[in-house]
């Protein structure tokens, strides 16, 4: 089949979150099918990962080059001033959620129109709810699917319910509400509309009942991701993701006022390891307050950071989707201690394959209790990484949507 894949970020590099899942899918999907990419160019999310954003821009061409048979990148109109995106926030109370404005590009219209014109695709993949104004531009009858990494306006009124500034708080509610509008309009048009877990499925169908709904989950690279042997640094514990995007921030920091000093005393030779693109001030400041707390910000390859850490620590207890980190995590066979949050949609079972912790007394009492018991870390690593073996590969999630894919085209005849 011919599938024309629209993206709000270019697929690649493939480290860490949105960008692991995005490249893995269409690597998977170019397996079975022909796929052409249209893409927005994210700079904040491609530039730390390079040298340069032109850069970045240019390897994943010719990387992506390799998976797809034609590509074209498109800038954001918001990234090419100082003060685009709060304009953008302020217009958007007065018109579209900025969800749906941030992506409006009459250059992506065209190429969009052009390459309709020119090919006869199979299938037309959104992969977020901010490309729906393109919508409009699709022949009458035409398979869609539309991903949903998260459920966004659940994600919004979730941060609007934790957020203490009383603006941010109003902001973030109103478009929230907002979007699920959009969510519950658009939703029920597509062909089929893809989560990332069974929790988001309910959500979303909670919004837009009248919609198709598949939940394929976030997967791993096992081939990747995977333990070497390399010895185990004694009283270290680690954290990772992507410092630019806020439930991330929110952790470290919760670890840092909440966790650590107590920690620090029951321990007194404990390292921790932050490891993760775009570190605010905020963040790189606690080097200064704490001894021992490292912050690494982008590395290049976290394999050997997770793999000889103690114990990995995900206190995060906002955003959505599922949380590739603890997919990661626990493919290097790591002992896990986490919030319930961030395992939404990951099937795992508390003291067999995880510890799960909800206050700072709980994560204080895991946390000390790996830190003291090899075989008891050992024990968690090991059937972790089994679950993931079992269930989490991108091979299977890659044949698992291909699948759906041709589902959705026998379904409206195209």
């Amino acid at each position: 089949m011919k599938i024309l894949w629209l993206s709000h970020l270019i697929p690649y590099p493939p480290k860490g979150g949105v960008l692991q899942r995005s490249y893995n899918l269409v690597k998977e999907i170019s397996r079975y099918h022909e796929v052409d990419l249209l893409a927005f160019n994210q700079k904040e999310l491609i530039g730390p990962l390079f040298e340069s954003v032109s850069a970045g821009v240019e390897e994943a061409r010719i990387a992506l080059s390799v998976l797809c048979r034609r590509l074209s990148f498109f800038e954001i109109a918001s990234d090419c001033s100082t003060y685009g995106a709060y304009t953008l926030a302020l217009k958007s109370l007065f018109h579209e959620p900025y969800n749906i404005n941030w992506l409006k590009s009459k250059a992506f219209a065209a190429t969009m129109t052009s390459w309709l014109e020119q090919e006869k695709y199979d299938l037309v993949h959104f992969d977020t709810i901010s490309l729906v104004p393109f919508f409009s531009l699709l022949p009458p009858v035409i398979a869609t699917t539309l991903d949903h990494h998260n459920i966004e306006s659940h994600m919004l009124l979730r941060r609007s319910a934790r957020e203490t500034n009383v603006l941010k708080r109003l902001y973030f509610w109103q478009e929230g509400v907002r979007l699920a509008g959009y969510e519950r309009r658009y939703c029920p048009q597509f062909s089929l509309n893809i989560t990332c877990s069974d929790i988001d499925k309910k959500r979303l169908l909670g919004l837009a009942p009248q919609s198709k709904v598949l939940s394929i989950p976030n997967g791993v690279d096992l081939d990747f991701f995977k333990p070497v042997g390399l010895p185990i640094h004694p009283n270290r514990l680690i954290f990772v993701g992507t410092m630019n995007w806020y439930p991330n921030v929110e952790a470290v920091l919760y670890i840092a006022d909440n966790l650590w000093p107590r920690l620090k005393k029951m321990h007194p030779n404990l390292t921790f390891d932050v490891i993760g693109a775009n570190p605010p001030d905020k963040i790189r400041s606690l080097a200064d307050r704490f001894a021992d707390f490292h912050i690494h910000g982008f590395v290049d390859d976290v394999r050997p950071f997770i793999e000889t850490a103690t114990v990995y620590v995900c206190p995060i207890r906002d955003g959505g989707g599922t949380k590739l980190k603890i997919l990661d995590a626990m493919a290097m066979a790591k002992a896990v201690v986490a919030h319930p949050v961030a395992c939404e949609g990951i099937n795992v079972t508390h003291d067999k394959n995880i510890l799960l912790a909800d206050d700072d007394t709980s994560f204080i009492n895991h946390i000390d209790s790996l830190l003291n018991t090899e075989d008891r870390r050992y024990a968690l690593g090991m059937a972790a990484r089994k679950l993931i073996e079992q269930y989490y590969g991108y091979h299977a999630i890659g044949e698992q949507l291909s699948n759906a894919y041709r589902d959705c085209v026998w379904g409206t005849g195209a």
